[in-house]
C-alpha cells in the first residue's frame, strides 16, 4: 500500500521537479523527493498505530476533616474472650465460677493447659458448648460477664486527612463491532502505602477484590476495569461484554462527583468491582435490557480447596440479575435492577490486619497482615431497585427506592450469619432504602450546587464496598445521611468541589450482611465499635486529561 502511495505522489511531483531542477539529474531529484515522502509516511503510520489505543484520565486531590462518635456499648470481643475463659474454668472444675477473679486465678495456675485449650478451640466447639446451657444459665453467665466489658462512648475524629487518586482510562477499536475498554487506578492516603488497613469494624477497612480502588490503600496502580464489548451480534441490537465490569459509579452516584455516568448498574445498590459477563439487547434507541452475571468468590482456586474433604468445601459465590434502562435519553433515565447473590460467604478473599482472634476474642499482640479466606456459605440475598433521574433545565434530580431480602442457611461463623449473631439461628429479614437528591447549575454552567438525602432501615444492606466515601459508603447506612456540595469548574477540565456529609446511624452493622443490627441508643453488644454519628468536610480538586 505504501509503495502505491509513493508511486502516486512521485508522479504528482515529477513535473514540478523537472521545472525547478532542469539542470539536475532527474533520477537524483526523484530519489530525494521519495525519501522525504517516506519519512512523512512513517510519521503518519506511527501516529496511526499509537492512536489505536486512546488514553485519558484524571487526578484528584482531597482534604477531609472528620468528626465521629462511637456510642457506649459492651465490647463483644472482650465478652467472647471471657466466655472462652469461663468455658475453660467449667471444663477444669465442673462448676461455674463465683467471679472473674476465680477464672483468672485458675488460668494463671494452669497457663499451659489454657494455651492448649485456646489454641485448639474451634468455633463449632464453642457454639456446641454454649448450646449445652439452658437460657436461664446463659442469662446468669452474661449477667456476670457483661459489666466487665462496658465501654463508655468516645470520639473518633480525624482533623485532617489527605488523599491522592489517579485514574488512567483507555479504549481501543479491536475490530468491527469489537471495542476494548480499561481503567487503571491508584488511590492512597498521604503517608500510607501499606495496602492493608487495620480492621476497625467498618466495611471499608477490609481489603477485598471488590474495593481495591474504591478505598484508599497504596500507590499501586490496579486494574479497575478491563472488558470488551462485541456489539451488533447477528446484525441485531444484541451485544456481549466480558471482563472486569464497569460496575462502580453508576447512576445516580455520578451527579455528586460532577462526572458522567460511570457504570451500568444502579450505584445505590451495586458499587462493586467484579469480574463477569453481560448479555444486552437494545430494545430501541432509548431502552436497553441487560442480563448480568459475576463471581464474587472462587472457591476452587487459591483457597486450600484440595486440602479439604468434599463435604467441607465451599461453593462459589455468584451474582446474577437484570439491569434495565427502561427509558434513557439525555434528559431522563428510568432504570430497574433485580439481582440475587447466591451462596454468600462470611466475607470475600482479602487481606486484613485483625486486632483480635475472632474465635477466642483474645487480642493479637502484634497485628500481622493476614489472608482472609471465607469459612462458610451463609445463604442467598435478593436486591432490587428503581431509579428515576431527570434533567429539567438547570436542575438535575432523582428518586431512588431499593429493597433487600435475605434467604439464610442455618449457618453461623465467628462473624455471624446472614443478619444474625454467631450463637443465633438465622431467619429471613427484609430491608429498604430511599434516596433522593437534586443539583442546580447556575447560569454560565460553571458552578453547581447539590443536596442529597438517604435513609436505610434496620436490615438494609447493599453491595457497595467500592463507593468512594472515606467514612463509610453512605448508601449502606442504617439511618439517615444528608450531603451538600458545591462544584465549580475553574476550567473545562479542572474542578474544585467543597462538600459536607452527615451520617446519623440508628443501628449497628451498616455495610455488613453479618450480625444482628442493634439499636445504638440501647448500650448494645458490639463485636467491633461502630459509629453513632459522623460528619465530614471535604475540599476536592480534580484535573482531567
Amino acid at each position: 500500500m505504501k509503495k502505491r502511495i509513493l508511486a502516486v505522489l512521485a508522479a504528482a511531483v515529477l513535473p514540478v521537479a523537472a521545472l525547478a531542477q532542469s539542470g539536475e539529474d532527474e533520477a537524483a531529484v526523484l530519489k530525494k523527493e521519495i525519501k522525504e515522502l517516506e519519512k512523512r509516511l512513517e510519521k503518519v503510520e506511527r501516529s496511526a498505530a499509537q492512536d489505536r489505543v486512546r488514553f485519558g484520565g484524571d487526578y484528584r486531590f482531597e482534604a477531609h476533616s472528620i468528626a465521629a462518635d462511637v456510642p457506649a456499648h459492651f465490647d463483644g470481643m472482650k465478652l467472647q474472650n471471657l466466655l472462652v475463659n469461663t468455658m475453660f474454668y467449667y471444663g477444669a472444675t465442673g462448676n461455674f465460677p463465683a467471679n472473674l477473679g476465680a477464672v483468672n486465678e485458675l488460668i494463671r495456675s494452669h497457663y499451659a493447659d489454657y494455651l492448649y485449650f485456646t489454641n485448639s478451640l474451634t468455633f463449632d466447639q464453642l457454639k456446641a458448648a454454649m448450646a449445652m446451657f439452658p437460657p436461664q444459665a446463659q442469662q446468669q453467665l452474661f449477667g456476670m460477664l457483661l459489666p466487665a466489658t462496658a465501654v463508655a462512648g468516645y470520639d473518633a475524629d480525624n482533623s485532617l486527612m489527605y488523599t491522592n487518586r489517579l485514574r488512567l482510562s483507555m479504549e481501543a477499536d479491536v475490530a468491527q463491532n469489537v471495542k476494548f475498554t480499561g481503567r487503571l487506578a491508584m488511590y492512597k492516603t498521604w503517608g500510607d502505602s501499606t495496602g492493608v488497613q487495620v480492621f476497625n469494624g467498618q466495611a471499608n477497612s477490609f481489603s477485598i477484590d471488590g474495593n481495591t480502588v474504591g478505598v484508599p490503600n497504596s500507590d499501586i496502580l490496579r486494574v479497575e476495569r478491563a472488558y470488551f464489548d462485541w456489539t451488533n451480534l447477528f446484525g441485531t441490537g444484541l451485544y456481549l461484554s466480558i471482563g472486569r465490569r464497569p460496575s462502580a459509579g453508576g447512576p445516580p452516584m455520578h451527579l455528586r462527583q460532577g462526572e458522567l455516568r460511570g457504570g451500568s448498574p444502579m450505584g445505590a445498590i451495586i458499587d462493586f468491582q467484579f469480574d463477569g459477563i453481560t448479555i444486552g439487547y437494545h430494545l430501541n434507541e432509548n431502552s436497553t435490557l441487560r442480563l448480568c452475571y459475576g463471581r464474587g468468590y472462587e472457591s476452587g482456586f487459591g483457597n486450600g480447596d484440595v486440602l479439604q474433604q468434599p463435604a467441607d468445601r465451599l461453593k462459589d459465590a455468584d451474582f446474577a440479575g437484570i439491569n434495565w434502562d427502561i427509558y434513557a435519553t439525555d434528559d431522563m433515565l428510568l432504570q430497574a435492577t433485580v439481582a440475587r447473590a447466591f451462596n454468600l460467604t462470611d466475607g470475600f478473599n482479602g487481606l486484613i490486619v485483625l486486632p483480635n482472634n475472632p474465635v477466642t476474642g483474645q487480642a493479637i499482640g502484634a497485628p500481622l497482615v493476614m489472608r482472609f479466606t471465607p469459612s462458610a456459605n451463609l445463604g442467598d440475598m435478593d436486591i432490587a431497585g428503581l431509579l428515576l433521574q431527570r434533567h429539567d433545565g438547570p436542575v438535575d434530580w432523582f428518586v431512588n427506592l431499593d429493597y433487600v431480602k435475605s434467604h439464610p442457611d442455618n449457618v453461623t461463623t465467628p462473624f455471624g450469619g446472614l443478619f444474625s449473631d454467631p450463637f443465633d439461628t438465622p431467619t429471613s429479614h427484609s430491608g429498604s432504602m430511599w434516596y433522593v437528591g437534586g443539583r442546580y447549575t447556575f447560569p454560565g454552567e460553571t458552578t453547581l450546587v447539590g443536596l442529597e438525602l438517604n435513609h436505610g432501615s434496620r436490615y438494609w444492606f447493599n453491595f457497595t464496598p467500592a463507593q468512594d466515601d472515606i467514612v463509610a459508603p453512605k448508601t449502606s447506612t442504617r439511618g439517615d445521611v444528608v450531603e451538600a456540595y458545591l462544584i465549580h469548574k475553574v476550567a473545562k477540565r479542572f474542578l474544585v468541589k467543597v462538600g459536607y456529609i452527615d451520617y446519623s446511624y440508628d443501628y449497628s452493622g451498616s455495610g455488613w450482611h453479618l450480625g444482628t443490627p442493634k439499636k445504638l441508643d440501647e448500650n448494645p453488644i458490639l463485636g467491633f465499635p461502630t459509629y453513632e454519628s459522623a460528619s465530614m468536610f471535604t475540599l476536592s480538586m480534580s484535573a482531567r486529561f
